[in-house]
């Protein structure tokens, strides 16, 4: 990399650690000039605008979760080895993030009732995640690792739930096992949902391709 692509990482390092704790509206570009010993032209010749160092931010945000929780996660069989190895890499990045904050959660409360470039942005990379989740419910009822009359809509929907839960529980009223009633709220959905009469899943880690990954995505 070159000099100044360095700087930029390094910029958006120090932007999301801030944005992590104080939130994406927190995060000004004087403040970051100052963390980084820059002026604030330093900072806004690599970015033109407060808005864009935000979208870039968010940008970083995603692309980690997605070399953290996705992508790994599509090593483990298509069906439900995926789904439980999804959510239980989810569950770990949130624990990590209990200190720091996790932006989506964070920019959702910032951004609820504010259109504009920012709020879609981190619409479009909330929805990319759920659909995820929703194509792999799908594909475990295709493969009758859950029973047929299964609502995808409504077991993400839970699953989701039993993460802002555990977030809020963990970060804001700091409650001894969170984690473990989540794994524990998990199980008893996957429970109700799984096809007994199926048979076993084979633990077989699945070749993936970018179109492959293009695919599980939507």
């Amino acid at each position: 990399m070159r000099k100044g692509e360095l700087t930029r990482a390094a910029i958006l390092d120090v932007a999301l650690s801030l944005a992590s704790r104080d939130g994406l509206e927190g995060l000004t570009i004087g403040l970051l000039a100052d963390k980084m010993n820059m002026s604030k032209s330093g900072v806004f010749a690599h970015f033109g605008s407060r808005t864009d160092l935000q979208i870039e931010v968010l940008k970083l945000y995603h692309h980690l979760f997605e070399q953290e929780v996705f992508y790994p996660s599509l090593q483990a069989e298509r069906g439900l080895p995926r789904l439980e190895a999804m959510f239980a890499r989810w569950i770990k990045r949130v624990t990590v993030e209990i200190d720091s904050g996790c932006i989506y959660i964070s920019g959702a409360a910032e951004y609820d009732d504010r259109p504009g470039e920012i709020r879609d942005a981190l619409v479009g990379m909330v929805r990319a995640w759920q659909n995820a989740l929703h194509r792999c419910v799908e594909q475990a009822i295709e493969l009758g690792h859950l029973k047929p009359d299964t609502d995808p809509g409504q077991l993400v929907y839970e699953m989701y739930g039993l993460v802002l839960a555990l977030h809020h529980d963990a970060r804001f009223i700091k409650r001894p096992g969170s984690v473990e009633r989540a794994e524990a709220g998990f199980a008893r959905l996957i429970a109700d949902c799984r096809n007994y009469g199926a048979p076993a899943a084979r633990d077989v880690p699945a070749k993936t391709t970018k179109a492959a990954v293009r695919k599980n995505a939507a």
